[in-house]
């Protein structure tokens, strides 16, 4: 079997039993959403794999991960099928399901009694396996918000992909241990002084690489 059909190059790409429509359509438009979150979510997942230490272990986020992973297939499915179709769908297999969503409910409250939830915003990236749930998540949102203009997507895509962005903001908190909250942050740039003269380089003395803030090409 080949990788390439060649049926995509002009600009069209086939449903879920059946029809095909435009790649930047609605339902494309989603469920690509959907597949972008998942390969965050597998980023996340190698992450925790080569870190040093993980809340309970990497087994437990892991096997949390893993699961998220599956069940998004079964959103791209639902979100992949056209209207006429969606009576093929099967419940768990390829059409997201209420019990799906309540499990990701009793994640979300089982991990949040772990540890202190923040009461303010967090700033991401006290880990690097905190930050990349954090931009699953984003991920997760941008498709939920995608979701909408699918005709007759069903409301417990829109609630998973709800619940999902819920979890993995809880995840990452649990991870990264204690957050850094946007409060405890100094208002201004820390790296500066007060004195702007003390910040500028000395006569005919060029700023060293990088010092602009403009990136360079070296």
């Amino acid at each position: 079997m080949k990788v390439y059909t060649r049926k995509g190059d002009d600009g069209t790409t086939g449903l879920f039993y059946g029809g095909r429509v435009r790649k930047d359509s609605p339902a494309p438009t989603a469920y690509g959403g959907v597949d972008e979150a998942q390969a965050h979510i597998g980023l996340a997942r190698a992450l925790a794999a080569e870190a040093e230490q993980v809340p309970g272990g990497h087994g437990v986020l892991d096997e949390i991960l893993v699961s998220l992973g599956r069940d998004l297939w079964v959103l791209m499915a639902e979100l992949a099928t056209a209207p006429e179709n969606h009576a093929k769908l099967s419940d768990g297999s390829t059409k997201v399901t209420a019990p799906m969503v309540e499990r990701l409910e009793g994640l979300i409250d089982h991990t949040s009694a772990l540890f202190d939830l923040p009461t303010e915003f967090v700033v991401p990236g006290e880990s690097v396996v905190a930050a990349q749930l954090d931009v699953a998540r984003t991920a997760t949102r941008r498709a939920e918000r995608d979701s909408l203009g699918v005709e007759g997507v069903g409301t417990q895509v829109l609630a998973y992909l709800n619940r999902l962005s819920d979890l993995l903001w809880t995840l990452a908190r649990w991870v990264e241990g204690e957050s850094l909250t946007a409060r405890s942050v100094p208002e201004g740039d820390a790296a500066f002084t007060e004195d702007p003269a003390a910040n500028e380089p000395a006569p005919n003395e060029p700023a060293s690489e990088g010092e602009s803030g403009v990136p360079t090409d070296g």
